[in-house]
């Protein structure tokens, strides 16, 4: 009898009623209690509480009787619509990074309770669609306050605090959110302080005297992240800011020198840079000696964060916003624009242009040159590495074409060849991705960093960086040396590693020393007919390289994919990853974003600015506009690919029948990726492709049929029609075949 008692009760409990999701998370906020607490009582994953509060899944037995037991008795303590209690208030944790400094503890003080009305905003840790306007807030807040004490009043500087550094107590960043006519500011980690400032002006006097935000240097000679504040909707139509910019402000890209905020900071003695007050403004004074006064404003509203790395961040609530923006900070830097500026930033505040030198005589130290930095004057470009339009062609005919023989043409790969008989065969079309490939492709590099010197007839030296005008055109793919063997290969079936088309050359061209020194490791003799090189040079993008790679891996290490991971583990963990943590997602796509995007700044083209060919631009000022770089990673990146694709051709007959940057697509018997690479025993073909999360080794992209991959060729009449480019989803429109 008693095991049909038992049969019963897990029945009803199997039915029993919860209130709806957005109660749960109320309830759970009410009583102070993390989502991790909650997890480790009901023995369940942080993930699947956030689910159930987000109402994407719903529990079941036999945690769902113990979770409905849980929010029954909440709902006695704080029925809907009672005021929260004013303390000991909890948000879920912002995940523990290393990087960051660990806060510092604050003088206990009274938690403000949390805004209730039309103005409160709910704080759900899941993405959201882009809200349309006019949309009503919910009448119940959500609003989060700190595990430390919430809703305080900022100290000012002067106080002593305890932590790593007190001057950053309240982490690198804010997001500033007006409700029910109060300002607060949204911290990393929780904490909501109050905000006395009424104007723009004072805004940034409040940021810089009390605020306590900022973040300490990556490097010894650098300098401290100056604070970001990040202004949301409410907050623009409280300091008299517009919710979005005018057609013509977008394209200019700031607010016109007229307008109100512009001239109240004007009479405070506050300066604009050059970009002026748009979507990142960077509002400063001079600086007296070594004290820096400049605070950055981000203002998602005006496309700030971009869509494309950000999906949805920008209409976030403040305390989900800063927790993905604290996590960015905390891992690669505060952001100083966007994730391609950030990039750019990035590789200057790991090796600053200057250092102190060593006291002289009188014991006074003086700004030297860093070694290993660019310095901080700009270096002339060689000739063939200049972009159309550079002032050094200027001599050019105006509708001058540029050969191979006349200019460096390092870009990624876009090639495509039609299948085979045996290809057409196979059922599935399966595409593999290279993680981070333009960061791997930069770890170890050697690259120049100063002027370069013009040689004639040099001796190739595949350590010296530079542009190397040499014939590849006699390297046979048919036959290549692999580990000091001669391999015989089908060449009609790969890509040449010359040119980003694939197509084998046809005579002497511009290249960047990886692509030369790979055509002398695959057994063939080169003999250049000139050279800009730079014997100036070294590592310069290795620490880059690193901060990146561990902001990349810990990401994902908290989104439960690691790097000690077997390949089928390692493919199920990928598998809807970006649903455990949609904040931590974004966190990644901006990861990557500030990667390919600081390689792109470094051969930034003219933005407008009334801009004519022959003229210089804003961006040729920098000593970070360094297009031999940027072609030097690009290459190495090409190169990695070819490489992998030569040893698995090698190995296992297979040949890719698309390349797309750092995708290769493959036919195969099967839709995973372990049915087509060469594991024995779990390990991977040495030198070959090797699934797994590490930059450089690579991770399913999507599987499509061969008989889709053939329809879309022939709909759009298009033998070669590039499938990497559409295997994740298949999609392929009109537009994208140039129909």
């Amino acid at each position: 009898m008693s095991e049909l008692f038992d049969a019963v009760d897990a029945l009803i409990a199997s039915r029993s009623p919860l209130p709806p999701a957005a109660e749960r998370k109320r309830l759970r906020q009410a009583h102070g209690l993390t989502l991790d607490e909650v997890a480790a009582a009901l023995q369940v994953r942080r993930a699947t509480v956030s689910g159930w509060e987000a109402g994407k899944t719903e529990p079941r037995p036999p945690e769902r009787d113990a979770y409905a037991r849980m929010l029954k008795q909440l709902a006695q303590l704080y029925p809907a619509g009672a005021p929260l209690p004013p303390e000991d208030t909890a948000i879920p944790k912002t995940p523990a990074v290393p990087a960051a400094p660990a806060p510092s503890a604050a003088e206990p003080v009274q938690a403000r309770t949390a805004p209730t009305g039309p103005a409160a905003k709910p704080a759900n840790t899941a993405l959201r669609p882009a809200a349309p306007a006019a949309v009503p807030r919910p009448a119940v807040s959500t609003r989060p306050t700190s595990r430390r004490p919430a809703a305080k009043k900022a100290a000012p500087a002067s106080v002593p605090a305890g932590g790593a550094d007190p001057r950053f107590e309240n982490g690198p960043l804010a997001v500033v959110d007006v409700a029910d006519g109060q300002v607060l500011a949204y911290c990393v980690g929780g904490l909501v302080l109050d905000v006395t400032a009424k104007s723009i002006p004072a805004l940034v006097e409040w940021t810089l005297r009390e605020g306590r935000f900022g973040q300490p240097k990556l490097s010894g000679p650098g300098k401290d992240a100056d604070p970001l504040i990040v202004l949301t909707e409410a907050a623009c139509e409280y300091y008299g800011l517009p919710v979005t910019l005018t057609q013509q402000e977008r394209l200019a890209g700031r607010l016109p020198e007229g307008h109100k905020v512009v001239k109240q900071l004007t009479r405070a003695h506050w300066q604009l840079t050059k970009r002026g007050f748009g979507p990142w403004a960077r509002i400063y004074r001079p600086a007296q000696g070594a004290e820096r006064s400049c605070v950055q404003l981000c203002i998602p509203s005006w496309d700030a964060l971009d869509p494309r790395h950000w999906a949805n961040a920008g209409q976030l609530p403040p305390a989900d916003l800063a927790r993905l923006l604290g996590t960015y900070a905390a891992r690669v830097m505060t952001p100083r624009g966007s994730t391609a500026v950030t990039g750019l930033e990035l590789m200057t505040a790991l090796h600053p242009p200057t250092r102190a030198s060593e006291p002289d005589a009188t014991g006074k130290r003086h700004s030297e040159h860093n070694p290993g930095s660019l310095g901080k004057d700009p270096v002339d470009c060689a000739p063939c590495e200049a972009p159309d339009g550079h002032p050094v062609l200027a001599d050019l005919p105006r509708f001058h074409h540029r050969s191979p023989a006349e200019v460096v043409v390092e870009e990624a790969y876009d090639w495509a060849r039609p299948l085979t008989d045996a290809e057409c065969l196979r059922p599935h079309l399966v595409g593999i991705d290279v993680n981070m490939a333009f960061a791997a492709g930069a770890n170890g590099l050697n690259v120049g960093l100063g002027a370069p010197t013009h040689v004639k007839s040099p001796v190739f030296d595949p350590k010296l960086p530079g542009s190397w005008l040499v014939d590849l055109s006699h390297v046979d793919l048919s036959r290549v040396k692999l580990a000091k063997q001669w391999t015989d290969l089908d060449g009609e079936l790969l890509p040449s590693p010359f040119t980003p088309k694939g197509e084998r050359p046809t005579g002497p061209a511009w290249y960047a020393t990886p692509t030369v020194a790979y055509a002398v490791e695959l057994g063939y003799e080169v003999r250049p007919v000139e050279a800009y090189v730079r014997y100036d040079n070294g590592r310069y993008l290795d620490a880059w390289y690193n901060r990146l790679r561990d902001a990349y891996l810990a990401t994902m290490a908290d989104l439960g994919v690691h790097a000690d991971l077997s390949p089928a583990e390692f493919l199920a963990a990928m598998d809807g990853y970006r649903q455990r943590d949609p904040q931590l997602a974004i966190v990644v796509s901006a990861i990557k974003a500030t990667v390919k995007g600081g390689i792109g700044k470094l051969r930034e083209r003219p933005r407008g600015e009334g801009w004519k060919p022959g003229q210089p631009w804003r961006a040729l000022a920098r000593p970070t506009w360094r297009p031999d770089i940027r072609a030097a990673v690009i290459s190495r990146t090409r190169i990695n690919m070819h490489r992998k694709i030569v040893k698995h051709a090698a190995f296992t007959g297979q040949y890719p029948v698309a390349v797309l940057s750092d995708c290769a697509v493959y036919a195969s018997d099967g839709p995973s990726p372990l049915d087509f690479l060469p594991y024995r025993d779990g390990k991977p073909l040495p030198g070959g492709f090797k699934l797994g999360v590490n930059p450089g080794l690579v991770k399913w992209e999507g599987t499509q049929s061969v008989l889709w991959g053939e329809g879309v060729r022939e709909q759009f009449n298009a033998p070669e029609l590039n499938l990497a480019r559409y295997i994740k989803d298949g999609t392929v429109t009109d537009q994208d075949t140039g129909e």
